[in-house]
């Protein structure tokens, strides 16, 4: 990739134009893999979510009050983030040492050994350790941005990161769409699964299927799956490590551009400002993903609408497809013609009216019940959520970007990882539990929970335009040749 230009005053400023305008090829194979791993992590996590509320009801927790079921759900919703916040930093700096391969197919085991046991949960207990299990074991998502910050450079990486949210999305359709048909299967399907056993365990089915799913990915993984991180830095860092030696890297002050930055490096005013927008971003999007099936299941009475599960799962398996598809046509094209900032600030924007049709459904259904005009308040609301999920595309370029070394990038993501993982975990549980609060305390006719998010969605934008026009120039962006 070295040009040889004429070197004149104009030359500093052609390079980085040049360099944005060759594209180079994506890697098909290897970011297919990539993107196929992280279809698991939507397909699982929220298969869950349709039947999630009735699940709790069932085993009796609340002790008959629905208005409760809110503080049960959203905390075992939250568990996973919590104790992926405790390891993911440690799984992805581990895998800037000895690769990313083996920390990927770690977490694979994790994610579908965990789905199992949830799926055999009786108690409340064994549901709070199948999710607690999920996160210790489940580094992935850091790990996975980094080897698609690996396979891409600044002239492809629209191109790249669009896909993730497209098959964020795919998950998004599927997953509702398993949990919610696979439910209870001895009653929908009762000449295939009339057995004592899916009497006993109604919900094994939905996550025995995306389990095995999990396990198909890991076969994939492990045959075809090429390392990203060179093997030359692996070695080396693996000796260091085992003999308690420091190399010559190591002991000068001044660290080579390949070599991993401690900790304490990654505090530079771009990767602290992209980090806090992906955390308040990911704050936001959690504690709305975790209220809409909540508000869908509950009863018109307290605030809700009454879903079914099955019909919960479609209605969002609707949503997922729609954003797939309109990621996949426009994402690139809207990010390379208004830029990453302008996407972000307008994904961000779109909360405060998503809040505030809450309450309108509500009030509607209360009145006149489930009506046309719910429904169509509905499909404005979801595509709202479609237009809002392009942020994160946005936010991921901004957040592989400001990686201060290359070879940082694990450490970077696993950062990000960590700051959003802390968020999810605070945000279920505090969006259904204000729902439950504001439904039994009556508190401004039930609805201050829309209030309170609409309010913190406002505060959101004085962070979101502390982002630059463009994205931070990169360190050592180095190509990946494509090899298929």
């Amino acid at each position: 990739m070295n040009d040889n230009h004429t070197i004149d005053e104009e030359t500093a400023l052609l390079a980085h134009t040049n360099k944005q305008q060759k594209l180079t090829r994506l890697p098909k194979v290897q970011i297919g893999i990539i993107l196929l791993l992280q279809l698991c992590e939507p397909l699982t996590s929220q298969s869950i979510y349709p039947y999630i509320n009735q699940l709790v009801s069932e085993l009796d927790i609340t002790g008959g009050d629905e208005r409760k079921v809110g503080y049960y759900a959203g905390l075992i919703e939250s568990l996973f983030f919590l104790t992926e916040a405790i390891t993911v930093m440690q799984w992805s700096r581990i895998s800037d040492h000895v690769g990313r391969k083996p920390v990927l197919l770690v977490g694979l085991v994790g994610l579908s050994a965990s789905m199992l046991l949830f799926g055999l949960s009786r108690t409340f207990w064994t549901l709070v350790i199948s999710r607690c299990l999920c996160g210790l074991l489940n580094g992935n998502t850091g790990v996975m941005k980094s080897v698609m910050g690996e396979l891409t450079n600044s002239s492809n990486r629209a191109e790249g990161f669009s896909l993730m949210p497209v098959v964020w999305a795919t998950g998004a359709t599927l997953g509702p769409l398993i949990g919610g048909t696979f439910s209870r299967p001895h009653e929908r399907f009762p000449k295939v699964f009339g057995g004592q056993f899916w009497q006993d365990y109604p919900y094994f089915l939905p996550c025995l299927v995306t389990s095995s799913f999990v396990c198909v990915s890991l076969i994939v993984t492990l045959i075809f799956l090429k390392e990203t991180v060179p093997k030359r830095i692996r070695d080396r860092r693996r000796f260091s490590l085992a003999s308690g030696s420091v190399t010559p890297i190591d002991a000068s002050p001044v660290r080579s551009h390949d070599e991993p930055l401690p900790l304490r490096d990654l505090f530079v005013y771009p990767v602290i400002v992209s980090v806090s927008n992906y955390m308040t971003l990911a704050f936001l999007g959690i504690m709305l993903n975790a209220l809409l099936p909540l508000f869908f299941a509950m009863p018109i009475s307290i605030g809700g609408l009454g879903f079914k599960p099955s019909t919960i799962g479609y209605t969002m398996g609707a949503y997922g497809a729609g954003t797939g598809i309109f990621q996949a046509l426009f994402f690139a094209r809207i990010i390379r013609y208004f830029g990453e900032r302008r996407i972000f600030l307008g994904g961000m924007m779109t909360f405060m009216p998503i809040f505030l049709l809450f309450p309108v459904m509500s009030s509607i259904a209360q009145r006149s019940g489930v009506n046309l005009a719910v429904w169509v308040i509905i499909v404005v609301l979801l595509s709202l959520m479609a237009f809002m999920d392009m942020a994160y595309g946005s936010i991921f370029m901004y957040v592989t970007a400001s990686s201060p070394n290359k070879r940082s990038l694990g450490a970077t993501n696993g950062l990000s990882q960590t700051s959003v993982s802390i968020a999810r975990a605070i945000g279920p549980a505090l969006a259904t539990s204000l729902f439950s609060l504001s439904v039994e305390k009556n508190l401004l006719g039930g609805y201050a929970v829309y209030v309170i998010l609409f309010c913190i969605s406002c505060l959101a934008m004085f962070l979101a335009v502390l982002l630059p026009e463009k994205v931070w120039e990169e360190k050592d962006d180095d190509e990946i040749e494509p090899s298929d």
